[in-house]
């Protein structure tokens, strides 16, 4: 047995017991496949689409990398501002509170009339899922910094508020920063099924009702884990770059 397979040795172990019972409960318990396509009907819509699996899947992630990255370059600036400035937290607390609960979905039809039907149309829904949770993690985390750290780096010469924020602020929140940006990237990802679903004619999110539409709920299943296995990739690479490269020295009890 080799090293990676002893690792995860659970995780292997804990995915082949779900298979062999949603295997057994469509064939002997559902037996209908409208209901409840089995797992080798699943995998045999990934075996003839996975030519158009790629390129919708090519379609969303370029939906869900517009919207991340304005999403990233609007929040974390505003967040740092809000989070440093009084005045700043003061102007635009209320307005940020007031759009915040409003749903993305909601935001679809003024997405389609300001940018047409356009990838750019999905990547704004997509920017309204990511945004606030990392305006607010950001937000929380320049909040948070200990004073004690703010007073010693003036006393060693610190005074001006960009050097405060460089050499001090920022690394103290880059944890809840980098919260906020994986929280983002969750809520991002739900958005861009949303937005494809509503308008757009391309990408996974269109892709599930359009089967639906035919019944092919193989064909179904297979999309929705294709998102899934797509977000656990995103995820999963996400954390090793922030736990292996920027917070290493965070590593706690489960590392």
């Amino acid at each position: 047995m080799t090293l990676i397979s002893r690792r995860y040795v659970v995780e292997i172990v804990s995915l082949l017991c779900c298979i062999v019972i949603w295997q057994l409960a469509a064939d002997y318990v559902v037996r209908d496949a409208f209901i409840l396509p089995s797992f080798s009907d699943v995998l045999a819509s990934f075996y003839h689409l996975w030519h158009d699996m790629i390129y919708d899947a090519e379609i969303s992630l370029l939906h869900f990398g517009i919207g991340m990255a304005a999403g990233m370059g609007v929040a974390i600036p505003l967040g740092i501002s809000m989070g440093w400035f009084r005045i700043i937290d003061r102007i635009f607390d209320p307005i940020v509170e007031i759009i915040r609960p409003i749903a993305p979905l909601a935001w679809i039809p003024f997405a389609i009339v300001w940018l047409g039907i356009t990838h750019w149309s999905a990547g704004f829904i997509v920017f309204i899922g990511a945004v606030f949770p990392i305006l607010i993690n950001t937000y929380a985390g320049f909040r948070e910094v200990p004073k004690i750290l703010i007073e010693a780096a003036m006393v060693l010469g610190c005074t001006k508020d960009h050097d405060l924020i460089r050499r001090v602020a920022f690394p103290s929140a880059v944890p809840r920063i980098l919260t906020g940006i994986r929280i983002g990237m969750g809520v991002a990802w739900m958005c861009v099924v949303a937005a494809e679903m509503f308008g757009m004619t391309c990408g996974i999110g269109y892709k599930i009702p359009h089967w639906a539409n035919f019944h092919r709920m193989d064909h179904v299943m297979a999309y929705m884990l294709l998102l899934g296995f797509i977000a656990l990739f995103i995820d999963k690479a996400f954390r090793y770059f922030v736990e292996q490269r920027l917070c290493r020295w965070r590593r706690g009890i489960m590392a």
